[in-house]
C-alpha cells in the first residue's frame, strides 16, 4: 500500500482526490498548505501531489521540502509555461485541473512504479512486510515473505510448491520485481495450457518448415525471456522431451530451435511452480530426476487457504473491494453470517475459489449486505458433522431466552430450526427483521416458507379488512 500526501487548499477537491486514491488502495495524508504538509513529514510518504497555487508558499516549494520523495504538481492554470516551470524545478510530472480520473491514476501508478524500481530491493520491500501484491500476516506467510526477500536478489532457480489457487504466480512476480532483472521481461507460461504437441515449439521456437504448418520461423518464449525471468507454471505437466531441452538451458544456457542445427546462448533465470510432488513423479518416470534437482535450488512452499485462518477474512475484504469496483457496487459489506461462512469453509480451490464466491455475492446481493446464501458456498464437512447452525444468529444482540432455546434445540436440523424460529418470532418481527436475524435475504425467507408450508402471519390491517 503506497502512502500519498495531498496538498490542496480547496477541501472539496482534496476530499474527492482522497476518496479516488483510497479506492485504489493508497493510504492518504492531507494538508492545505506547504507549512501544514511540512508538519506531516513528507519524507514518510511515497509520493506528494500538490496544487501549484496555495496560500503562503506555492506548491513548487514542496519539491525541495519533500526530496527525495517525488512531487506531482497539479494546477487549474493549464498553461505550458507553468508546466515547464514546475518540471524545471524538479517536479516529477504535471497534471491540469479539472483532471481526468483515469489519467491521474495512470500517472500516479507510473510515478510510484518508477520510484520503486529505482530503489534497491532491500529498500523497496522491508524485511517484515509482504510484497505489495500479496496479502497475509500469518506465520506461514511470514516464512514465504522471508524466502522471497532472501532469494530474489540471488540469481538462483526457485521452485514454488502449493495447491492450485494459492498464488504461485504472485510469488514469481514478487521474486522478479525484487531481483536484479526487474527491468528485463518476465515471461509467464502455463505448461498445462499448451497442447503437448506444441509446447516445445512454444518454449524453444522453430525454423520455417520444421513441421507441418510451420510457415515461418518463430522465436520461443525461453529466448524471449533472455536477460530476464522465465516463469513455468505447472511444470509437472511438461513432456519428457521438453524436460530434456529445459535441462540443457539450465546446465549450459543454450537453446536449439526445432528444425535448427545451431545453438543459441540465453541468460535466463528460471522460476518454476507446481501443485504436484515432482520427487514422486521422478520415481515413477514421469519427471526427470536430474531436472528436479536442477529446479529445486531454493524451494518456497505456499500454505493452502484452510491453514491461514488468520488471513482468510483479510484476503476476503481485499477481494470484495476489487469485485465491488469491477461491478460498480462499492459500499457492499459482508454480513456476520457470510464472514463466519467464509472463515469456516475449507476452500479446496483456495484464493481462486474465494474470489469466485465473492464475485457471485456482489452480483446476487440485494441491498447493502452480502448474505451467506449469496455466496453459494457448500457447507463444509466439519460443519455438517457438528450440526452447526447456518443462520446468522450472531447478527443480533445476545438474548438469554433465545440462547436457552438454541441450547435446547442444538440437535434440530436446519429446517426444523428455521420453522421453529419463524413461528416463534413472526408475531413480533417483520419479514425484513426475520430475514436479517436468520442471515438470509427476504427472497430466500419467502422461498423457504413456501417449501416448508409456513404461512405468513397476516398483518393487523389485513385482519381488520
Amino acid at each position: 500500500m503506497s502512502r500519498i500526501l495531498i496538498v490542496e487548499d480547496e477541501a472539496v477537491i482534496r476530499g474527492a482526490l482522497r476518496r479516488l486514491l483510497e479506492r485504489h488502495d493508497h493510504q492518504i495524508g492531507e494538508a492545505d498548505s506547504v507549512a501544514a504538509a511540512q508538519a506531516l513529514d513528507p519524507q514518510r510518504f511515497d509520493l506528494v501531489i500538490s496544487d501549484l497555487r496555495l496560500p503562503g508558499e506555492e506548491g513548487t516549494a514542496m519539491i525541495a521540502r519533500a526530496a527525495p520523495v517525488p512531487v506531482l504538481i497539479m494546477t487549474s492554470y493549464a498553461s505550458m509555461r507553468s508546466a515547464v516551470e514546475a518540471l524545471k524545478l524538479g517536479a516529477v510530472d504535471y497534471i491540469a485541473k479539472p483532471f481526468d480520473h483515469e489519467e491521474l491514476l495512470a500517472t500516479v501508478s507510473r510515478v510510484l512504479e518508477q520510484q520503486a524500481t529505482s530503489m534497491p530491493p532491500s529498500m523497496a520491500e522491508s524485511e517484515t512486510s509482504a510484497p505489495s501484491e500479496m496479502i497475509g500476516e500469518c506465520a506461514a506467510m511470514q516464512v514465504v515473505y522471508e524466502r522471497i526477500r532472501k532469494s530474489a536478489p540471488k540469481d538462483v532457480t526457485v521452485l514454488i510448491q502449493g495447491e492450485s489457487g494459492t498464488g504461485k504466480e504472485l510469488v514469481a512476480r514478487s521474486l522478479h520485481r525484487q531481483s536484479k532483472r526487474a527491468r528485463a521481461p518476465l515471461i509467464c507460461v502455463n505448461c498445462a495450457a499448451i497442447p503437448e504437441t506444441l509446447i516445445e515449439s512454444e518454449l524453444f521456437g522453430h525454423e520455417k518448415g520444421a513441421f507441418t504448418g510451420a510457415s515461418a520461423a518463430r522465436t520461443g518464449l525461453v529466448e524471449a525471456a533472455d536477460g530476464g525471468t522465465l516463469f513455468l507454471d505447472e511444470i509437472g505437466e511438461l513432456p519428457l522431451d521438453a524436460q530434456a531441452r529445459l535441462l540443457r538451458v539450465l546446465q549450459e544456457g543454450e537453446i536449439r530451435k526445432i528444425g535448427s542445427v545451431e545453438t543459441r546462448h540465453v541468460n535466463v533465470r528460471l522460476i518454476a511452480a507446481t501443485h504436484r510432488d515432482l520427487h514422486s513423479l521422478s520415481r515413477n518416470g514421469e519427471f526427470r530426476l536430474d531436472l528436479y534437482y536442477r529446479l529445486n535450488v531454493m524451494q518456497i512452499d505456499l500454505p493452502p487457504l484452510r491453514e491461514r485462518e488468520d488471513d482468510i477474512l483479510l484476503i476476503a475484504d481485499k477481494l470484495l473491494e476489487n469485485a465491488c469496483r469491477r461491478h460498480d457496487r462499492e459500499g457492499l459489506k459482508l454480513s456476520r453470517a457470510a464472514r463466519r461462512e467464509i472463515r469456516d469453509s475449507l476452500w479446496p480451490g483456495n484464493v481462486r475459489e474465494l474470489e469466485n464466491a465473492l464475485e457471485r455475492g456482489v452480483i446476487l446481493a440485494e441491498g447493502h449486505l452480502i448474505h451467506a446464501d449469496d455466496l453459494g458456498i457448500a457447507v463444509p464437512p466439519r460443519r455438517r458433522d457438528t450440526g452447526a447452525l447456518n443462520f446468522d444468529t450472531a447478527d443480533r444482540p445476545p438474548n438469554p431466552a433465545e440462547n436457552s432455546l438454541a441450547e435446547d434445540e442444538e440437535d434440530l436440523s436446519l429446517e426444523d430450526y428455521f420453522q421453529h424460529f419463524v413461528l416463534e418470532h413472526q408475531e413480533q418481527m417483520s419479514e425484513t427483521e426475520l430475514a436479517q436475524k436468520l442471515g438470509i435475504s427476504r427472497k430466500c425467507l419467502w422461498e423457504r416458507r413456501q417449501r416448508l408450508g409456513i404461512p405468513r402471519k397476516k398483518s393487523a390491517r389485513s385482519r381488520a379488512n
